[in-house]
């Protein structure tokens, strides 16, 4: 694949992100980056300006009509991405806690390393909770443990590029997890199936008013299965896996 070949896009799951998520929309569409925001089955107040963003050039609406999860929402985003004609999906979190002045570092990483799943790894400020900061590196370890490799930084981090056709391929033969489970167990399988990783820099501040979707006992269980189903897939891949990083 050659640069003039590829075309990245952004895909942003939304679930009653009715005011953050138009500065996300916009920021990108600043950056000549077309929009591609999935509408996880909101309330009637964000599918109204949900509605009203997606009449801007250069933004586009895929509703599902009930609740997926955000991972159910991304898959069926990358999904409508790739029949769109993009090589390259961006996926951004509708909250605005990402920096979208990182949003060309990401992409010339894509440009540059097309075959690679560029993953945010973020730097955090004063306003991250630490509950939250410190109770992510249990994952982090997880991931490690699973991958045989540290070389996915941050697994949990809602900005990234994906490669489509191989990141396609991964969900077309798995069944991966469709809320709260769903980025760490991509990244987990993209390593697994042999895709190359960068890890991108990027800055992530936690907005004083932002609204938070994940549901402590809920998501907290679904991880934790993902983490011991996806432990089990290791094992029998260890060989290779080991081989792969043993060979480069």
């Amino acid at each position: 694949m050659t640069t003039a070949t590829m075309t990245v896009g952004a895909v942003i799951p939304v679930y009653n992100h009715a005011v953050p998520v138009v500065g996300v929309a916009r920021a990108l569409r600043a950056h000549g980056v077309p929009v591609l925001m999935v509408d996880d089955g909101s309330e009637p107040v964000c599918a109204a300006a949900l509605d009203r963003l997606a009449a801007e050039d250069g933004i586009q609406l895929l509703r599902l009509p009930e609740n997926q999860g955000k991972g159910g929402a991304v898959m069926a985003g990358l999904r409508h991405a790739a029949s769109l004609g993009w090589t390259h999906a961006l996926q951004i979190d509708a909250d605005g806690q990402h920096d979208t002045t990182d949003v060309p570092a990401f992409i010339a990483q894509a440009r540059q390393h097309p075959a690679h799943f560029i993953c945010g790894c973020p730097l955090y400020d004063a306003s991250v909770p630490k509950g939250r900061l410190y109770g992510r590196y249990a994952t982090h370890i997880w991931v490690w443990i699973n991958t045989l490799s540290m070389a996915v930084r941050d697994s949990m981090c809602g900005f990234r590029i994906y490669p489509l056709s191989p990141t396609i391929a991964v969900l077309d033969r798995s069944r991966i997890g469709r809320r709260m489970d769903f980025d760490v167990e991509i990244a987990v399988r993209l390593v697994w199936a042999g895709v190359p990783v960068i890890n991108q820099p990027t800055r992530v501040r936690y907005p004083e008013d932002g609204v938070s979707h994940f549901r402590v006992l809920r998501d907290n269980v679904l991880i934790s299965a993902m983490h011991t189903r996806l432990f089990f897939g290791m094992l029998w891949r260890a060989p290779r896996l080991l081989w792969r990083r043993w060979a480069a």
